[in-house]
């Protein structure tokens, strides 16, 4: 068996990087194996090489190797791609043609960006992994096919299996050992050997000297996060080559082919944004019902001060208060018509009072049906506390009671009765007049 470092030379691996050499380890012990495995890792970190270590390993060396990139197949024609189709089975099927897994007996496939497959197909290779047997499109016939899958995916398939966008079967079923490559960003010890290594390539393809990092380059190099990883420090590595004249490169030459740099800070990334904005939508509602159930139970305290009190001046003053609180309003409570189904300023003339005596448009309302207070309590979620029975009054007989005692305190003069009431004048008309007074 090989060992680290000769697959390193052999592939054209750059790095010492302990999980590097690690992921290395692990395919060279499964190569000679048929176990399926899956390779993880972000987007240009290199993970087609591990298949191709696996299969040169492996006994079926001799046999094909063929990549297919998951993703870059369209959705209707990757099942055709992958396990074949019989003539006239779709439109533009002229023909017979075999597909990747028939083609592959005996050898190795390598499925890259595996999570971008469609669940369907997804159903069809589970069955291939499963018991090697396969059906073409178009067809009735069940084939049989012996190859070893090697799969690699960027994305975090946990999060692929609970959005429902892979199969969780299928992921048990493929990753019966995980192979995980670090991002460029954990191994700073290997980006400048790795620029290095690149900056010599490309000298030789354009013939020309090979460019040299000053130390203030190379200290920006291993802050950088690469993004792209390998991928994007070999196109950094070919453009400078290419467009800079001096081969000499200092910090502020390279900053200009990194996006972001001298403001990469660390990104904190809320990978569950949607249950932390719900979270905070919930916490606000909550403050909103529990704002209302204060104003509610001061609405209780002040109808049951009024009853109890024969001073009503406290009692108008904290009317006021809560008038203001509940309206964001100001000024003196005369402003306000509870009567309306728009609490607000009043516009119409009420000094002539008698004039509303025959109309047909006064009626009685209880205090629990008035559309200021209603608007305020009636919710699904009833948070208003219920006073406790043994407490209830008879607010009717209290009201009753402390109209004629205004009235006779008053010698019977409405307005300054309804004024000691904290009520307007045209409500203590209807209240005389529903009690016959």
């Amino acid at each position: 068996m090989e060992n680290v470092q000769a697959i390193k030379q052999r592939f054209g691996i750059i790095g010492n990087d302990v999980k590097l050499n690690r992921a290395i380890e692990k395919a060279i012990q499964v190569a000679p194996t048929d176990i399926s495995v899956l390779v993880t890792g972000e987007s240009g970190v290199g993970k087609e090489s591990i298949p191709k270590i696996i299969h040169s390993l492996s006994h079926r060396k001799h046999g094909k190797f063929i990549a297919v990139n998951c993703g870059a197949i369209p959705e209707g024609t990757i099942d055709s791609e992958l396990f074949g189709h019989e003539k006239g089975s779709f439109t533009g099927a002229t023909q017979t043609r075999s597909g990747y897994f028939e083609e592959a007996d005996g050898g190795t496939i390598f499925l890259d960006e595996v999570g971008e497959l469609p669940l369907t197909t997804q159903v069809r290779l589970l069955r291939v992994l499963e018991n090697g047997e396969f059906i073409k499109v178009g067809s009735s016939k069940v084939q049989k096919t012996n190859v070893r899958i090697v799969a690699a995916t960027n994305v975090n398939m946990f999060e692929a299996i609970e959005k429902e966008k892979f199969r969780e079967d299928l992921y048990y079923r493929l990753s019966t050992v995980e192979i995980h490559l670090p991002p460029l960003r954990d191994r700073k010890d290997d980006i400048h050997l790795l620029f290095r290594k690149f900056a010599a390539d490309f000298a030789q393809k354009y013939k020309m000297p090979a460019i040299r990092l000053e130390d203030d380059a190379v200290q920006l190099l291993l802050k950088y996060r690469w993004a792209g990883n390998i991928r994007q420090l070999r196109n950094v590595a070919e453009q400078i080559s290419v467009l800079e004249q001096e081969r000499s490169i200092s910090g502020d030459t390279l900053t200009g082919y990194l996006p972001g740099a001298g403001k990469n800070l660390p990104a904190v990334i809320n990978e569950k944004k949607s249950q932390a904005d719900f979270g905070s939508e919930r916490e606000i509602l909550y403050k909103i019902l529990f704002d209302m159930k204060s104003d509610l139970n001061d609405l209780k305290k002040l109808t049951l001060e009024l009853m109890q009190s024969g001073s009503s001046q406290k009692v108008q003053e904290e009317n006021q208060n809560l008038i203001q609180k509940i309206y964001g309003k100001s000024g003196d409570e005369s402003d306000f018509d509870p009567d309306s189904k728009n609490p607000g300023p009043r516009t119409e003339d009420y000094s002539d009072i008698e004039d509303y005596e025959d109309s047909d448009a006064l009626e009685v309302v209880p205090v629990t049906q008035h559309p200021a207070i209603r608007g305020r309590n009636e919710d699904k979620y009833h948070f208003a506390e219920e006073i406790e029975e043994e407490e209830t009054l008879s607010l009717q007989d209290k009201e009753l009671e402390l109209i004629k005692k205004a009235l006779d305190r008053n010698h019977g003069k409405r307005k300054a009765a309804a004024a000691e009431l904290g009520i307007s004048e045209r409500t203590l008309y209807r209240k005389i007049k529903q009690y016959d007074l």
